[in-house]
């Protein structure tokens, strides 16, 4: 069947264009202000090429002047009754609505994706989110207590899906109580700003959102910027890496939504009609423009031939065109920048020996369009399977087991989504649960609510976005301003070292894979008291050391599949360990930290590791209803190997603090002792060793921080 045009009237968001004259300011302090240094640069339709508008170029002293007016309206909103902020809340959740056609088409003209999914997925679920979090400020002292909102926040958002993303950022900031500083995509401004009016239209007091326009030096500014309490970032693995070096050394809060590259698991039991459906939605939604776009085919062998058959004749069914034409199914890519590295990467794929296919479907004239492409005899190893592309490309590949699978699909560096397609229960669970993915869709892809959270870790990222997890990233704990920068207190008066020393020496030794091994240099440090008296010597761990301390930590990931009451049981049995031997650990300790202190270390160790063994078998997931026909398990899983370097004050109650609780959530340790007293690590390993601890599951290695680290 074909359908005639059908294009969506623009006349309503032109006009609005032509009200602020086509030339846009900054939104600061609840005013409208031209950039500092006068720049301003084209924001154009990329199916067309036509200017749309000017708009303010960002600097650095535009970002202060955000800052100043988020930090100046910041106490008022916050004193403000928790009712009246949902209120406002509710509020723009209704302007949206009420505009909602306006925002669709201005999201399709500046962004380039089909209007049905502005019109029909972006704009409602922007909605959505507005009236879920104006659920949250009357209920956040009870069920977030001891918590307070950040203060100001810096966000950061791509161009993908531009007024979603402000919608995921600024709704779960404003019911906790932050104010915001807001930086869209150069690419996609324009429904930032007309959020911007929805917010003077509400009312909004002046200051509590501020949206500063600008390319990547206007973001930079605004990480660096001193006056910011938190960052929110949605964009590349590149820009993350570089967000979080600049935020390494402050004490901001970080969040960060990066790329993906993520599976699409295909059994032999699968409704192949429905896999077909999912897949299309899943990868040729935004042309490819999602971070978590299902751009990895993984299909059981036993039904490759005839998967791909299907898929292929389904594309040829799409249709290219105009974006505001309510027909067309793949629209325009957003820049040509974007379209260049999306034909330099297939054709590098196809150089590694893919097989390139695409639908002989026509093409528009102008504008900047890219075919649906599926891409088969793709190796594993090849750039199309390993790096986001970032557009309409969906590789294919093979697999004979569910073992193969999972392995397959966990073979890159990132972990943000994946779906998996059985009519086997037990199947999807149990291969879903093993996939590397901060969300795994089974039977469907791209369910998204504000009741859910949703996010990645590895290279995609870490923190939520939505649903309780995600109002979470917004607030901290009280007492968290108030806590004193770490330090070593040289003036504290430590216990001498007896005064005879033992007459066999006591050699200390690294902890790896559940063995006491000497260190690969072969090299030892003194320990020394602030009085310079020595109290012992440990060895000194270099790169190959903590290369094996990493590979025994991988090899031991088996441990999250033991159960929390098992690994409860190992916790009580490291406690019952250390209160036997804790007299004598704590008289070692004294030299170094005086008599007192090391007795406090010993007892709340003893009394954490009893509180870590409580929580291993009761910090369990929960079961969301999202207001569609399915549920969402969110569950709690462990991040896998983790590197700590412990404080030095607490040499015993700063390690057993940080260490044990990710033992206890089943992930796997490697641990640099404090650098003050690393000689506590020879009686670790004793306690570890005779406590049923599986050989690799804690790795202790000595050695100076810096090196280490």
């Amino acid at each position: 069947m074909d359908y005639g045009p059908a294009p969506e009237d623009p006349a309503p968001a032109q006009a609005w264009l032509d009200r602020f004259k086509r030339r846009f300011g900054h939104f600061i302090g609840g005013r409208w202000s031209a950039p500092a240094q006068g720049r301003y640069f084209e924001t154009c339709d990329p199916s067309t090429g036509e200017k749309l508008a000017d708009v303010a170029q960002g600097s650095a002293a535009d970002v202060h002047a955000a800052v100043k007016a988020a930090r100046a309206a910041l106490r008022p909103w916050q004193v403000l009754a928790p009712h009246n902020r949902a209120r406002f809340l509710y509020a723009l959740a209704r302007q949206v609505q009420k505009h909602s056609r306006r925002l669709a088409v201005l999201e399709t003209i500046d962004n380039g994706k089909p209007i049905r999914e502005s019109r029909d997925i972006d704009i409602p679920l922007v909605a959505r989110h507005f009236y879920y979090h104006a659920g949250w400020p009357q209920l956040l002292e009870r069920e977030f207590p001891g918590c307070q909102a950040c203060g100001v926040v810096g966000q950061i958002i791509p161009w993908n899906f531009p007024l979603l993303m402000l919608a995921w950022k600024i709704a779960p900031a404003l019911a906790a109580g932050n104010t915001v500083v807001l930086k869209p995509a150069e690419f996609t401004p324009l429904t930032a700003l007309a959020f911007a009016d929805l917010c003077n239209e509400v009312g909004l007091p002046n200051g509590v959102v501020n949206i500063v326009t600008g390319d990547g030096s206007t973001g930079a500014a605004l990480v660096v910027h001193r006056g910011v309490d938190k960052i929110a970032f949605t964009g590349s693995t590149e820009i993350g890496r570089a967000i979080r070096r600049a935020t390494a050394d402050s004490r901001k809060k970080l969040s960060l939504e990066l790329g993906g590259k993520s599976p699409c698991v295909v059994f032999e039991d699968a409704d192949l009609d429905s896999a077909v459906e999912g897949l299309v939605d899943g990868i040729w939604l935004n042309q490819g423009q999602v971070c978590c776009a299902g751009s990895r085919l993984l299909m059981q062998e036993s039904i490759a031939v005839r998967l791909t058959k299907k898929l292929q004749a389904r594309m040829a069914e799409l249709r290219l065109g105009p974006p505001l034409d309510k027909t067309t199914d793949i629209g325009a890519i957003v820049a040509r920048v974007q379209l260049e590295r999306i034909e330099r990467l297939v054709a590098q794929g196809v150089a590694d020996g893919a097989t390139c296919w695409q639908p002989d479907v026509p093409v528009p004239s102008r504008g900047l369009y890219y075919r649906p492409t599926l891409l088969t005899d793709v190796h594993p190893t090849s750039i199309v399977a390993q790096h986001e592309i970032f557009g309409p490309v969906l590789a294919a590949m093979t697999f004979r087991t569910p073992a193969e699978a999972v392995a397959l699909a966990n073979n890159s560096t990132y972990g943000l989504a994946a779906s998996v397609w059985s009519e086997s229960v037990n199947v999807a669970l149990q291969v879903a649960a093993r996939i590397k993915a901060g969300v795994v869709w089974v039977n469907s892809t791209n369910m998204f609510d504000a009741a859910c959270g949703f996010g990645g870790y590895r290279e995609s990222g870490f923190g939520r976005e939505g649903g309780r997890e995600g109002l979470r990233e917004y607030l901290e704990p009280i007492w968290f301003r108030k806590a004193p920068p770490l330090r070593r207190d040289a003036s504290r008066s430590r216990d001498p070292a007896p005064a005879e020393r033992p007459l066999i020496d006591r050699t200390v030794k690294l902890y790896i894979g559940g063995k006491q091994v000497r260190p690969d240099s072969g090299y030892s440090l003194e320990c020394r008291s602030t009085k310079g008296v020595l109290l012992g010597e440990t060895p000194l761990g270099n790169r190959k050391d903590i290369r094996n301390a990493v590979q025994a930590a991988r090899q031991a990931e088996h441990w999250s599949s033991t159960t929390a009451h098992n690994r409860a049981q190992v916790l009580y049995y490291i406690a019952e360990n250390l209160s036997q031997r804790g007299t004598e650990i704590a008289a070692r300790l004294a030299g170094a930290v005086g008599r007192k202190q090391a007795s406090q270390e010993v007892r709340l160790g003893v009394e954490r590791l009893f509180s870590y063994a409580a929580w291993a078998d009761k910090y369990e997931g929960v079961v969301h209803s999202p207001p569609f026909r399915n549920v969402a398990v969110a569950m709690n899983e462990p991040l896998g190997t983790v590197g700590v370097l412990c404080p030095e004050q607490t040499p015993l109650l700063g390690l057993l603090s940080m260490v044990l609780p990710l033992v206890a959530a089943g992930n796997t340790v490697v641990a640099v002792p404090s650098a003050a007293y690393p000689v506590i690590l020879g009686d670790l390993s004793q306690v570890f060793e005779t406590s049923d601890l599986p050989g690799g599951v804690i790795n202790l290695v000595s050695g100076r921080p810096a090196e280490l680290l």
